[in-house]
C-alpha cells in the first residue's frame, strides 16, 4: 500500500488553482481521486454512476451507427470511457478548458482510465465548450454530453450561465445532426425552469434520476440527466 495521501499534481490556471489528489479511503478500502479547483471540490472518483449513465443513456436514445459524440468537460474521464465502451462509436471529441486536466490523462495518471488518451476514436481538444457552440459548427454531432457545471444554476463561471438559456440551448442544436441527442448531467434533482428551457429547443425532452450508493452516509445520493433530442 502507497501514501494515505499525496497531491498528484496542481497547478495555476485561467480558471483558478486547480489539483488532482489521491486518498486512501478507508470506508470503502480503495484509492480515491479527487479535483479540487481553489477550495471547491469538482469531482470525485466515489460518485462516477451519474456521469457513466450521461453518455449510456444519450447513446441509448440512437438505434443506428456509426455515432459520433462530443464531451464537453474530460474531468477524470468517466463520461469519455462511458462513450468509448460502445462500439457503435466511431469517433469521439472530448472538449476541456483546463490545459492540466489534458495533461494529466495524457501522462495516464488515473488508472480507472488508462488509455483513454491513446484510443484511435478519441481526440481531446483544449478549448471553451460554451464558446465553441456559440460559434459556427464545424461538424455536427448524433451525441453532445455535457458535464462541466455543477448544475444549470449553479455554473463554474458566470460566462456559463447563457448557455442554459432558450437561446443558448439553441445554439447547441447547430451542432446536432437533425436527430441528434443532447444530455446534461446535474448534481441537484429536476429543474423544473430548466426543463420548460428544454422542451422549448427540443422535440422530446426527458429527466433521469440517477441514484447510487454513498459510502460517505451510508445511504443513497441522486444526480439527474438531462435529455433533449431533435427531430
Amino acid at each position: 500500500m502507497g501514501l494515505r495521501f499525496e497531491e498528484i499534481d496542481w497547478q495555476e490556471t485561467p480558471q483558478g488553482e486547480i489539483s488532482l489528489r489521491r486518498r486512501r479511503d478507508p470506508v470503502v478500502d480503495a484509492d480515491v481521486y479527487e479535483v479540487k479547483l481553489g477550495e471547491e471540490y469538482l469531482m470525485s472518483s466515489l460518485f462516477t454512476v451519474a456521469e457513466i449513465e450521461l453518455a449510456r443513456i444519450g447513446l441509448a436514445a440512437l438505434d443506428r451507427s456509426p455515432l459520433r459524440v462530443l464531451v464537453g468537460g474530460l474531468g477524470l474521464g468517466c463520461t469519455a470511457a462511458a462513450v468509448l465502451e460502445d462500439d457503435r462509436v466511431a469517433d469521439l471529441t472530448v472538449v476541456e478548458a483546463s490545459a492540466p486536466v489534458l495533461d494529466w490523462h495524457r501522462r495516464g495518471l488515473l488508472p480507472d482510465v488508462a488509455g483513454l488518451a491513446e484510443d484511435s476514436r478519441c481526440t481531446l481538444v483544449h478549448d471553451d465548450f460554451f464558446a465553441r457552440m456559440r460559434r459556427e459548427p464545424e461538424t455536427a454531432y448524433d451525441v453532445i454530453a455535457l458535464d462541466i457545471d455543477h448544475t444549470p444554476r449553479h455554473v463554474l463561471h458566470h460566462s456559463h450561465e447563457g448557455f442554459y438559456s432558450v437561446a443558448g440551448l439553441t445554439d447547441l442544436t447547430r451542432h446536432l445532426v437533425p436527430d441528434g441527442v443532447f444530455t446534461l448531467w446535474s448534481d441537484d434533482p429536476p429543474d423544473a425552469d430548466f426543463e420548460t428551457h428544454l422542451a422549448q429547443v427540443f422535440t422530446a425532452t426527458s429527466s433521469h434520476v440517477v441514484e447510487f450508493a454513498n459510502p460517505l452516509t451510508g445511504g443513497t445520493s441522486s444526480n439527474t440527466v438531462y435529455l433533449g433530442r431533435r427531430g
